[in-house]
């Protein structure tokens, strides 16, 4: 299971326009295009898009190279400022895993 996070800018008093997005959900099945889950975080003026699942690099060309979810971007462009971060994941602990003793050491 692989997990990236896309850190999205967003321009000032986006927040409503960018919550009225998310809302409308993805201009994609997230099940049909392979994702195992997918969530957005929003601030003020920041958003996170996170995606789950194998072959993440695989999966996320393929929704951005698909014409029927493309022009959906459009609508994120006009509140977005400058260009994603992308985010790899380094750390995860799940319940049911030891937590290592050498932690910090």
């Amino acid at each position: 299971m692989q997990r990236l996070a896309f850190i999205v800018k967003l321009k000032p008093n986006s927040e409503a326009r960018a919550a009225q997005l998310i809302e409308n959900g993805p201009p994609f099945s997230p099940k049909d295009a392979g994702f195992e889950r997918h969530s957005v975080y929003l601030t003020d003026d920041q958003i996170v898009f996170v995606f789950e699942g194998g072959k993440l690099d695989d999966l996320l060309s393929k929704v951005i190279r698909n014409p029927a979810s493309a022009g959906a971007f459009g609508d994120w462009e006009r509140i977005v400022e400058g260009v994603p971060r992308v985010a790899r994941e380094v750390y995860s602990w799940q319940s049911g895993e030891d937590w290592p003793e050498t932690w910090g050491e």
